[in-house]
């Protein structure tokens, strides 16, 4: 421990003592960590891949297979368009990616499209922004977790009856791995990450080269014609904002930066860049071996699995990558929960959420953003039963409305500040904006009686809700004189009031500590009209005691411990130089069954006198050993 002496202050540098008392969270969570440990919990390109690009990287589960779905219903020939839409797809992932690079280093200190939106747009479409995300970030999670055991029911169809369970315990472990820390987290999910990126591009490799498929690659036939001839232009734009939905989860590394570990901006550049690269590959070549094989909706099993089979076969390569598949899934929420705490955290500093969600815990995490986002994401998951399918609706509106708002912010930004090729930035950035914006409309237009409209109402309610909060806080703010100087401190006399049943151990600390920081004490016992008995044997030992202090009899018609101290309180006619501290003793037992034993007579005094500024309610505890 060291003291650093200054002209009107001092600087006390506290270490951790080896003999505080830990509370029983932390033998769960893992030993606090200190401030100078989060180097070791920061991200490196290949853990943020794991921490922040599994819902990117695992949409090629659902993406692809969402616009299989929507082509079926102009029949078998429409099955061909997979591929140019998901072409276009891949074009718009490579805007979002150099965008999103672009976010990275102009703002480091993370939140994405809100940080823009909040720098160049105003408050309203910051807290757009942030509404959407904030509803995005509980989709991923749910969606993610239900599409992770769809993948599991598709190899193992037996599980299919207990889905919501499995979803929900695989929520519990995300939590439990992201409380411990964001780091812990990622190094956890490494091993799964890799497994499934490798795996699935060796199985996209030889289904291209040499598939499984007993006759090579199946003749689509006579249907081609038929179907292609009922395909309109609104089955398309259907199709193609069903496939957007891959592209989910590009913005959570621009999000997350300072996650990562110095140079943070290079190493979540890199992180996005690699994970432009993977995803682009694996959607264009699900998409060609998805045309190559026939793939058609089956529900069975998932698309993908389709498409895996008829590349390898159902051999032990088929049941690794699908049972990584699976984890990935369920992992995928994780990038969630390495985005929204952050995001609470930026919009708690700007009085948008309550304070505490700035709050980081023992283990350098934003606990509550962990917490609140397990608990929505596991009753949407309930409300939904786990199906992907009725999800999915309500999914990438969000996203794509931050796509948009970022990528118009940057054209301001660009505009603004005019560095070298600012021109060429600010079109591209421009044509993002645009493309997303057409998306997001699409997405409206064709998903709305589907579900979409609970997100339409839930980004609203989210806006209000942000709007509320920063009006009570700049009410408080202006109550209590935030900013401003305060007048000179003023003394005031102190009455402390001691409530006693009986003399004891208990009354002698209460009474010791009252006395040495209050000028008038008083020890108050409350008699109540039907156990006048025991004033008497009080009074007799509190004059064998002497302790110096006065003692008032209380004398009450009710058996209400606040009304009558309530009333000798307002007796005491205080000036505007008077105050008064009633201090309460407690017995304090360490088991938690025990405590409950003790009457909680300092907690319904503290409620009862709430709203009372000139009077302080102190509870002090007696600890008891076991």
């Amino acid at each position: 421990m060291s003291l650093k002496s200054k002209k009107k202050y001092r600087e006390l540098n506290v270490g951790d003592e080896a003999n505080i008392d830990r509370p029983w969270w932390q033998t769960i969570l893992g030993r606090p960590l200190k401030i100078s440990d989060s180097g070791k919990e920061s991200l490196i390109p290949i853990t943020g891949l794991a921490a922040l690009s599994l819902d990117a990287l695992s949409s090629v589960a659902y993406g692809p297979e969402a616009i299989i779905y929507v082509l079926a219903a102009a029949g078998s020939g429409a099955l061909r368009l997979l591929q140019p839409i998901t072409w276009v797809i891949v074009f718009l992932l490579v805007i979002l990616i150099i965008s999103y690079r672009q976010v990275i280093e102009v703002f480091p200190h993370g939140g994405g499209s809100y940080a823009v939106s909040s720098t160049y747009l105003g408050p309203l479409a910051s807290k757009l922004a942030a509404a959407s995300l904030i509803v995005d970030y509980v989709l991923t999670v749910a969606v993610s977790i239900a599409a992770g055991v769809g993948a599991l029911i598709s190899a193992f169809p037996i599980l299919a009856p207990d889905s919501l369970i499995l979803s929900l315990a695989i929520l519990a472990i995300v939590t439990f791995a992201n409380l411990r820390g964001v780091g812990e987290s990622a190094r956890a999910f490494i091993v799964p990450t890799l497994v499934f990126i490798v795996g699935l591009l060796v199985i996209i490799a030889i289904g291209l080269i040499s598939p499984s498929y007993p006759h090579g690659y199946p003749a689509m036939g006579g249907n081609v014609a038929l179907g292609t001839q009922t395909i309109g232009i609104l089955l398309i734009l259907k199709a193609f904002s069903a496939g957007c939905s891959a592209l989910t989860g590009v913005e959570a590394i621009a999000n997350g930066v300072p996650l990562f570990r110095e140079p943070r901006v290079k190493r979540a550049k890199n992180t996005e860049l690699l994970l432009g690269i993977i995803l682009g590959i694996m959607l264009l070549g699900l998409a060609h071996l998805g045309v190559a094989f026939g793939v058609r909706p089956n529900n069975i099993q998932t698309s993908l699995s389709e498409i895996m089979s008829a590349s390898v076969g159902r051999g032990w390569l088929y049941y690794t990558v699908d049972l990584a598949t699976t984890v990935i899934l369920a992992l995928a929420a994780n990038t969630s929960f390495g985005g929204l705490p952050i995001l609470a955290s930026l919009l708690a500093k700007d009085n948008r959420l309550p304070h505490l969600f700035s709050i980081r815990g023992d283990r350098l995490v934003y606990n509550y953003g962990v917490i609140v986002l397990a608990g929505l994401s596991a009753v949407l998951l309930i409300a939904s039963n786990s199906n992907t399918n009725a999800l999915i609706p309500l999914y990438a509106i969000g996203v794509f409305t931050g796509f948009t708002l970022a990528q118009l912010g940057l054209v301001i930004h660009w505009k603004k500040n005019k560095p070298n090729n600012w021109l060429s930035k600010a079109l591209l950035n421009g044509l993002g904006s645009l493309l997303t914006f057409v998306a997001t409309i699409i997405f409206l237009i064709t998903k709305f009686s589907a579900g979409a409209w609970v997100v339409v109402v839930a980004i609203p309610l989210f806006m209000f809700m942000f709007g509320r909060i920063s009006t009570y806080y700049s009410k408080v703010a202006q109550q209590v004189g935030l900013g401003k100087i305060p007048a000179p401190l003023k003394s005031t006399t102190s009455h402390v009031i001691v409530p006693i049943n009986n003399v004891s151990r208990l009354s002698w600390q209460a009474l010791s500590s009252a006395v040495g920081f209050g000028e008038q004490v008083i020890a108050v016992h409350i008699e109540f009209e039907d156990t006048q008995d025991t004033s008497g044997d009080l009074i007799e030992k509190w004059d064998q005691w002497n302790p110096g202090v006065p003692l008032v009899i209380l004398k009450s018609q009710y058996h209400s411990v606040t009304r009558p101290l309530l009333r000798y309180v307002n007796s005491l006619n205080l000036g505007p130089d008077e105050g008064v501290v009633i201090l309460i003793p407690e017995l304090i037992a360490r088991r938690l069954r025990h405590r409950i034993l003790q009457n909680q007579t300092g907690l319904i005094l503290s409620y009862a006198l709430r709203k009372r500024t000139d009077v302080v309610v102190a509870r002090m505890g007696f600890h008891l050993k076991d």
